[in-house]
């Protein structure tokens, strides 16, 4: 059922970022689908295994340069499947997770695993009335600011709704410095790449 949904996905795509980030969540509903139909148990455990995989690929030189060569042919890219499923956990990999990188592997689509897992994580997130939160700065935020931003977010409509709120920090060195906060389908970008970037619009159409 998985690799059906997820081929026939891959076939619908174009090329581009915004094609990517299209396929990337096709992939993501088709693995939830198949993962929840079996039952919630297997849908953790699949959980737990691609969140694994994105940790050694954000880890591991050598696992994340596996994923974004697009150079590879197909007989390397499935040779560099078992690192992969190595990483997923010691209890081995379900077949889910490893139909999920046949898949990916086979259609040329590697490179949309980050993409794939964290569309997953927020359908499964959605599923149990979870509200993920991100914040992106450049550095890591100090614990006042981090509280103080925690505490707005906790009384926005959004966070009082879900069953419960989850709040991460994540680093970007390119925005400069500012924030930029990911939650549900919103972001709120308060950057100081992005004010530096609408100063640069604003140059350009005065020439």
């Amino acid at each position: 059922m998985f690799a059906a949904s997820a081929r026939s996905a891959a076939l619908s795509a174009g090329l581009g970022r915004r094609a990517a980030s299209t396929i990337a969540q096709k992939y993501s509903s088709a693995v939830f689908s198949a993962a929840l139909n079996k039952s919630p148990q297997v849908l953790s455990k699949v959980q737990t295994e691609l969140n694994a995989i994105q940790s050694a690929v954000n880890s591991n030189a050598e696992l994340s340069s596996f994923i974004h060569n697009p150079t590879l042919s197909t007989k390397d890219r499935s040779a560099g499947l078992p690192a992969l499923y190595a990483a997923a956990g010691k209890e081995g990999v379900s077949d889910i997770t490893k139909n999920l990188f046949i898949v990916l592997s086979e259609n040329g689509r590697l490179v949309e695993t980050e993409g794939v897992i964290e569309g997953f994580n927020e359908l499964v997130a959605n599923y149990r009335g979870e509200l993920n939160v991100t914040i992106t700065s450049a550095a890591p935020l100090p614990k006042d600011i981090q509280t103080r931003l925690e505490t707005l977010l906790k009384q926005s409509q959004a966070a009082q709704q879900a069953k419960s709120l989850k709040i991460t920090n994540k680093i970007n060195p390119a925005v400069l410095g500012g924030v930029v906060v990911d939650f549900g389908e919103k972001t709120i970008d308060l950057s100081v790449a992005s004010r530096v970037n609408k100063l640069n619009n604003l140059l350009s159409q005065s020439v």
